[in-house]
């Protein structure tokens, strides 16, 4: 039901399963797990799997934080998308590499909820895209000592919001892993 004319696609979004982002994430070896699954689906059913990788200073480009998890690789076929800003639509190409592939519908995973999900998720509905979360396949650290929710809060209370969130001519949504329709 995307706003977006002709295109009618879906892609899989892996957002910043970086090594310095994910490292002490909540269910950190769950989540990769599942990513690595869906990855693996979308490869084999012919959805375009799109990598987004963070950087700032705190995320040296180049360092080894900055890498992707050993656990998931990226198939040199596959977009990848560097970015600096919590959404990865913003001042990225990540618009023109969905355009180009006819995607009108984003099924999102990755880190940190809290930040880079949320933003990305708000920011696709807002761009036109139909928005899948996968609930059980983000994440974030846990930043109850300055005043946050605990990450397992954070998630819950993030597919609580997302799953009843509507815009007009576009759909948001919230399903597990499993449950995953490309």
């Amino acid at each position: 039901m995307t706003t977006l004319q002709g295109r009618t696609g879906t892609a899989l979004l892996v957002i910043d399963v970086q090594n310095g982002v994910i490292g002490g994430a909540h269910r950190r070896d769950d989540v990769v797990e599942r990513i690595g699954g869906l990855v693996e689906r979308a490869r084999a059913e012919g959805v375009p799997v799109v990598w987004i990788q963070h950087s700032d200073e705190q995320l040296a480009e180049g360092s080894e934080e900055w890498e992707y998890v050993p656990e998931l690789s990226r198939d040199d076929a596959e977009p990848l998308v560097p970015k600096h800003y919590a959404d990865a639509f913003e001042e990225t190409t990540l618009e023109d590499v969905l355009a180009a592939v006819g995607t009108g519908r984003i099924v999102v995973t990755g880190s940190q909820t809290d930040e880079c999900i949320r933003s990305t998720i708000h920011g696709g509905l807002v761009r036109g895209y139909d928005v899948t979360l996968v609930g059980d396949a983000h994440t974030t650290e846990d930043l109850s000592d300055w005043g946050a929710p605990t990450p397992d809060l954070v998630i819950a209370h993030t597919n609580l919001y997302w799953s009843n969130h509507r815009a007009p001519g576009r759909t948001a949504e919230v399903v597990d892993a499993a449950d995953v329709r490309f």
